[in-house]
């Protein structure tokens, strides 16, 4: 018995179309967390120093903020990308700080509870991964520098995720006040590790895609049961036409890919050059080696660039002025060096990652030699240990 050539037409096309469907599946990436409970834990940064929009970066007079947990918050988030939370903070005006364009003079408690409502930008921007980006509204009641006052909070920040119930929060919170005769404007700034809970997971946009296609995908073997003759042209033509845009896709995604991945490691380098340069110099004391309070303060942000940064490994270049014999001052580099990266190391920084170099008073930065009459002032200048980027 002979069988017919349509008969076996139709099952060579049904025979590719199961193919082509078992290359396209449902995975764990193609879902996302839609909804879900958040707590989160971590500290606060305050500027109420009546500027703060002036100098939203002046760290040492105008930010305050506690070395221990400060901040929680618990909240609901929904599949709308709304989400509702209540935050409670503590913290510390310090004396020698500026709040409301006066130098504090003693230090003062910093109490807050805040409700707000944000919105995830992701429902407008479509998935980014791991980076959730928000913004938000709200109000609350802050007791700071000895003021009661009600706020209007306008938000905005990102979470970033590890995992779909672990990962960090960093936001930024504009707080005007209700009572503007006695009380000022301020921003808190916060950062804390984010644990999320009853989460509930949905396919995202890709995911979705793929679950139509899918499902076209046995529509179109339906129909060539249904429809040989017309079947066997129309499922070759989308066959080569699937391919073509899986190659096109996948050259596009990849070029994409090293794209962002040259731009984001330029990103980070010049982020790591502009967090040295911000940091600047640490400057000792005439004839001392020994680092101020101050100084360490400078260090403890090095060793917290060292920490974001596993790969970097800096010199410390020490210097000094031209004061005293070229003797002593090379000895008196090599303590202000060795102190510097003694220092660092004690908080944890792998040796191998910083040295030093001492070069006495050969490297001046002003005309201050042992030919010129100079300030104390300028002088200052050249006792520095400078901190340069071996490799990144």
């Amino acid at each position: 018995m002979k069988t017919s050539r349509p008969f076996v037409m139709a099952m060579v096309l049904l025979f590719a179309a199961t193919i082509s469907a078992q290359e396209i599946e449902l995975t764990k990436k193609d879902s996302i967390v839609q909804s879900y409970w958040l707590v989160t834990l971590g500290t606060n940064m305050v500027d109420d120093s009546g500027d703060e929009f002036g100098e939203l970066f002046d760290f040492s007079e105008g930010w305050n903020m506690v070395p221990y947990p400060s901040r929680i918050s618990i909240g609901r988030y929904f599949k709308s990308g709304l989400g509702l939370e209540a935050i409670g903070t503590y913290n510390r005006y310090k004396e020698g700080k500026i709040v409301d364009n006066v130098v504090n003079t003693e230090d003062v408690d910093y109490l807050g509870l805040d409700f707000r409502v944000s919105y995830d930008l992701n429902m407008i921007l479509g998935e980014t991964g791991f980076f959730d980006p928000y913004i938000g509204i709200g109000a609350g009641y802050t007791d700071a520098n000895n003021q009661g006052r009600g706020t209007y909070n306008a938000i905005v920040g990102f979470r970033t995720w590890f995992s779909d119930h672990w990962g960090l929060d960093f936001n930024s919170t504009g707080k005007w006040t209700m009572n503007t005769e006695n009380s000022t404007n301020h921003i808190q700034h916060a950062v804390g590790v984010a644990y999320r809970f009853e989460v509930e997971k949905g396919l995202s946009r890709k995911g979705e895609e793929k679950l139509a296609l899918l499902q076209e995908m046995e529509k179109e073997q339906q129909r060539v049961q249904d429809s040989i003759a017309a079947k066997q042209k129309a499922d070759e033509e989308a066959r080569l036409l699937a391919e073509r845009l899986k190659r096109e896709k996948e050259a596009a995604e990849l070029a994409a890919a090293e794209k962002a991945k040259r731009e984001a490691e330029e990103a980070r380098r010049a982020a790591i050059k502009t967090q040295l340069n911000d940091l600047g110099n640490v400057y000792f004391k005439l004839n001392s080696s020994y680092l101020t309070s101050r100084d360490k303060e400078l260090l403890d942000k090095l060793v917290a660039i060292f920490e974001s940064e596993p790969t970097l490994r800096i010199k410390v270049n020490a210097h000094t002025d031209s004061r005293g014999t070229n003797k002593y001052n090379q000895w008196l580099s090599e303590r202000r060096g060795e102190r510097t990266v003694e220092y660092v190391i004690s908080k944890g920084v792998d040796s191998d990652r910083i040295s030093y170099d001492a070069h006495g008073e050969l490297k001046l930065i002003n005309e201050c030699d042992d030919n010129t009459r100079c300030s104390e002032e300028k002088h200052a200048k050249n006792r520095r240990s400078e901190f340069v980027i071996i490799s990144e």
